[in-house]
Formats: structure tokens, C-alpha cells, sequence
């Protein structure tokens, strides 16, 4: 539990390092580039096609009941419009995500190693491939569970909660693996994966409960839809900057972890406006 508080306060100041802000604005302009094109050419026709399957097989009846008993009936005429959000909102992290593995990670590993951990030699257990495969399979997964809890938004703290888990497992396969891309070896990481599970998970928990927040921006009800690309925006704007600050407490745990694994000295100390 030591290390994880200690990660965490090398990560809080990391991320106000000038150079650490700086990695948030190529994944936040390629996502809104990609997402601003996507809607664009892609949002209405997605919002005809589901409002064509609720007339062809009367969903608007059955969701206006489902709406009305959660004491939701505004929502019935903006119901579409809705779920065109959330269907699109677990692709914009996915998106975001990747492009925080390609552009981000590889430097928070050389800024964090560099300054802390240049005792450590690379081992390139993993790769750039590795890593894009790593993200597609856990994101299938967190996708089927994504679905599964969107009821839970009728109760805002059980949504909260529910997103908090499933951010906390996404956080902890994706990033633990970023982390150790460079200097770990395939059994070193299987082996921390395996002995650091809980401390993992307890990291990506905590950073799952921040990542849950952005989805709130859907919650809006009618204004979501009316402000839907600004929110998506600013949405993507905050996940860059959550996959960051997980980005770098995974990176000082991870090799601080893998240092005691090795039987090597750990992370090494510096003066705060250095972190």
C-alpha cells in the first residue's frame, strides 16, 4: 500500500511537469479530429436508424413505461438521441485510449525511467503490436459490460460505482501492460501481473472513479443532446487527461515493482519540481 500512495504522489507531480501536459494535446487533437469527422458524416444517419427500429418494433411505448416508472418520462422524447450517445461514448475512449498508448506511454516510460529508475535495463518485453492488441480484446470485453450496466444510469451513485469497477479492470490490463512494454520481460510482467494484481487493481479502481465522471456529461437528459458536441469535446478532453495521470501512477508502480523484483534499488529521489 506504501508504494501505491508513494506512486501516487510522484504521479500528481509528474503531471504538472510542463512536458507531461504537453503529451495530452496530440491524443486530444487526433480524437477530436477523427470524432469531429465521425459525427459529422455518421451522427444523424446512426439517429435515423435507431429511430426506424423503435418505430418498426414500437420501442418508443415500451422505453416511454420503462422511463415513466423511473419517474424519467422527459426523457421519452430525447430517448434516441441518447442512446446514439452512449452507444458512441465507449468508442471514444477506446479511441482515446489508443491513441494514449501510441503517443503518450512510450514517453511517460522514457520520462519516468529516465529520471528515476536509470538503474533498470530494458528488456522490451513488449510491443507497440502487443500493446494495440492488448487494448482491442480488453475494450471487447469492457464493451459487453459497458451494455450490460447502462440501466444502472437510472441511479446516478449505482452508475458511478458500476463504471468505477469496469474502469478500474480496463485500466489495470491496459495500462500495467503499457507500463512494462519497455523494461519488463514477458515472464517479469506475467509475474507482476500475477503478484501485484490487487495493488493494480486498487490503482485503476481509483482512477476508474475519475474515469466514470466524463460519462456523466451523457446525464444530462434533453441538454446532452442540444450540447452533444461540445460535451463529446470536453468528454474526450477529460479522458486524455485521466489516461495520463493512470498513465503515469502505473508507470512509477510498475517499476518500482518490477526494481524489487530484480532485487535492484528503486525509485530514486528526487526534488519535487524535478518529479
Amino acid at each position: 500500500m506504501r508504494n501505491v500512495l508513494n506512486s501516487y504522489g510522484r504521479a500528481f507531480l509528474s503531471q504538472l511537469h510542463g512536458r507531461i501536459l504537453l503529451l495530452s494535446v496530440a491524443p486530444f487533437i487526433l480524437s477530436l479530429v477523427l470524432w469531429g469527422g465521425l459525427l459529422y458524416v455518421g451522427l444523424q444517419p446512426l439517429i435515423d436508424s435507431l429511430h426506424a427500429l423503435f418505430t418498426q418494433y414500437d420501442f418508443f411505448r415500451t422505453s416511454g413505461q420503462v422511463l415513466t416508472t423511473f419517474g424519467l418520462g422527459v426523457l421519452k422524447a430525447v430517448i434516441v438521441p441518447l442512446i446514439a450517445m452512449f452507444m458512441l461514448l465507449p468508442l471514444m475512449i477506446l479511441t482515446a485510449l489508443i491513441f494514449m498508448g501510441l503517443f503518450a506511454m512510450p514517453a511517460i516510460g522514457r520520462h519516468i525511467g529516465g529520471r528515476h529508475f536509470p538503474q533498470l535495463e530494458k528488456k522490451h518485453g513488449g510491443s507497440l503490436l502487443g500493446s494495440v492488441g492488448t487494448s482491442l480484446a480488453t475494450f471487447l470485453l469492457f464493451i459487453v459490460a459497458w451494455v450490460i450496466l447502462l440501466p444502472l444510469y437510472a441511479f446516478p451513485p449505482a452508475a458511478l460505482a458500476g463504471q468505477a469497477v469496469l474502469w478500474g479492470w480496463l485500466t489495470y490490463r491496459v495500462m500495467a501492460y503499457d507500463a512494462m512494454a519497455d523494461y519488463a520481460s514477458v515472464d517479469e510482467r506475467h509475474a507482476i501481473m500475477r503478484t501485484q494484481r490487487w495493488p493494480l487493481l486498487a490503482i485503476g479502481m481509483v482512477s476508474g472513479a475519475a474515469g466514470a465522471v466524463p460519462g456523466l456529461l451523457w446525464m444530462g437528459g434533453a441538454m446532452s443532446v442540444v450540447f452533444f458536441p461540445f460535451l463529446a469535446a470536453f468528454a474526450i478532453w477529460l479522458y486524455v487527461l485521466i489516461f495520463i495521470f493512470t498513465g503515469l501512477w502505473f508507470q512509477y508502480y510498475c517499476l518500482e515493482a518490477l526494481s524489487r523484483l530484480r532485487g535492484v534499488r528503486g525509485m530514486t529521489d528526487v526534488a519535487p519540481a524535478d518529479a
